[in-house]
């Protein structure tokens, strides 16, 4: 009897051994599984042309559902006011300055430029792979159009899309707000060679124009439903609604908003399919999906740009409408829904997805991201309370707290305005005053003073890049 109930006894402590073990490694499993992220990144999208964001005309209602469902971002940054420093700090969390991609004299890259993203630059892709990431590519580069710079060399397994804007290559010549008057017969896309590359070689030139973003948004819809176990990043970049402007016929005319809001609303039809494809798979509950803007809506082009909101300015500018960007994170499974007012940037996605993806953040490089997980899992404050508004190499702005101080202002492209330098700065409570109307300098030169404080401390310890923009043939 005694040895039965030894024999018992054992049994029931193997068996409860296994059932512990079992649920340990199932939760350990669970842990350490790393998330898939998805980047889709609007050109030259306002703060103001979502319906989440306050646009009474454009009907964006999976974006919309995106932010109802995980979180709104009302004070995140983009990296630059333009298309190639504002890709460059996305992708390597590093101010474009830091890494050459910035130039006063020419603001990207063009067609005939020389250079592109340096080598040395470690890329958020080649960063993802370090931990088995499946990478892709898909829509506008703007980081070097010649092989050595193409995202295959620069971390990613595949690349669809085009190398540079979509205005580039013209081969049709006409003059300002003329060329520019969309809807237009006269403006079609055949009048813009830009080449469509599949990995490093060309399949279509000139790229059709027409049905881009929906090709686009198929392709990435086609790279998810591919994906299995192992985790993935796809960096989505649609060419538009940077101008010149075009829609599937699905889509044209369909927007009280115009042209303008036929390009959005396809947007916002691909964001739906990507969702849809993340949930029919499996992986909406470990998937972070991060939409937003390169930089603010191009005014110049009046109904053919977008609207920057309550915010003052747009693209190419320093002030909030050029770089403050609509920006929504989505994840059910992994961010906690709610409206977060305090500061990110597109700079901070390298450190938080490394930081997900329990990957050190290479030694040896100052990045400039802060880790935002705890914002999005736990909705903790944010690690960022400042940001810098670099213009080319020059700062021209800087924002600590609720304060920004001007340095120096200058419109976009020489509109709005001539370039202005400050013997006393410009000061600006944004969280009263976002539209930047009331200048409150007299009456805090204390903050004056921590905002020169945080300038002095950046700027011991900036390295400026070898300027890669400049060179041209």
């Amino acid at each position: 009897m005694k040895t039965n109930l030894g024999l018992t006894t054992i049994w029931y402590y193997i068996l409860l051994f296994y059932l512990i073990s079992a649920a340990m490694a199932r939760g350990q499993k669970h842990q350490v599984k790393a998330p898939n992220f998805i980047v889709i990144f609007a050109d030259d999208l306002g703060y103001g042309d979502l319906g989440v964001f306050g646009n009474p005309s454009i009907k964006t209602p999976n974006l919309d559902n995106m932010a109802f469902e995980g979180q709104k971002w009302t004070n995140f940054y983009a990296a630059a006011s333009v298309c190639t420093p504002s890709r460059a700090g996305l992708l390597t969390g590093r101010l474009p300055v830091r890494s050459g991609m910035a130039s006063n004299k020419n603001r990207v890259l063009f067609p005939d430029s020389k250079n592109g993203l340096p080598a040395s630059e470690i890329t958020l892709a080649e960063q993802l792979k370090e931990a088995g990431y499946t990478t892709a590519a898909i829509g506008k580069w703007h980081l070097g159009h010649k092989e050595d710079f193409l995202p295959t060399n620069n971390g990613f397994d595949s690349y669809f899309g085009i190398p540079y804007s979509n205005d580039m290559d013209r081969v049709v010549q006409k003059g300002g707000s003329e060329y520019w008057n969309q809807p237009d017969d006269s403006i079609k896309t055949t009048h813009f060679n830009v080449p469509l590359l599949r990995g490093t070689q060309i399949v279509e030139r000139p790229a059709n124009q027409n049905n881009i973003t929906k090709r686009y948004s198929d392709e990435a819809v086609a790279f998810i439903k591919q994906q299995g176990e192992n985790p993935f990043f796809l960096y989505l970049a649609h060419n538009l609604p940077h101008i010149p402007l075009f829609a599937s016929k699905e889509f044209l005319g369909k927007s009280k908003r115009g042209l303008y809001g036929d390009v959005v609303e396809e947007i916002d039809n691909g964001v739906g399919n990507i969702i849809s494809v993340l949930k029919e798979k499996g992986f909406d509950d470990n998937t972070i999906v991060i939409f937003t803007s390169d930089n603010g809506p191009w005014l110049p082009f009046k109904n053919n740009g977008g609207s920057a909101g309550l915010l003052r300015a747009g693209k190419g500018t320093t002030w909030e409408g050029g770089m403050r960007a609509p920006t929504i994170f989505w994840g059910p499974g992994l961010v906690e829904k709610g409206v977060i007012t305090d500061l990110g940037s597109t700079l901070d996605l390298f450190t938080t997805f490394s930081a997900m993806a329990n990957i050190p953040v290479p030694n040896g490089t100052i990045h400039d991201g802060v880790d935002l997980s705890k914002t999005l899992l736990r909705g903790a404050p944010s690690s960022r309370n400042s940001m810098l508004y670099y213009r080319g190499t020059e700062l021209y702005a800087a924002r600590l707290g609720d304060y920004k101080a001007h340095f120096i202002t200058q419109g976009a492209y020489g509109e709005f305005g001539k370039r202005i330098v400050y013997d006393v700065p410009l000061l600006y409570n944004l969280a009263y005053d976002p539209g930047e109307h009331f200048n409150i300098a007299d009456a805090h030169p204390e903050v004056l003073k921590q905002i020169e404080n945080l300038v002095l401390e950046h700027n011991s310890q900036l390295v400026r890049g070898k300027n890669q923009l400049i060179d041209r043939e």
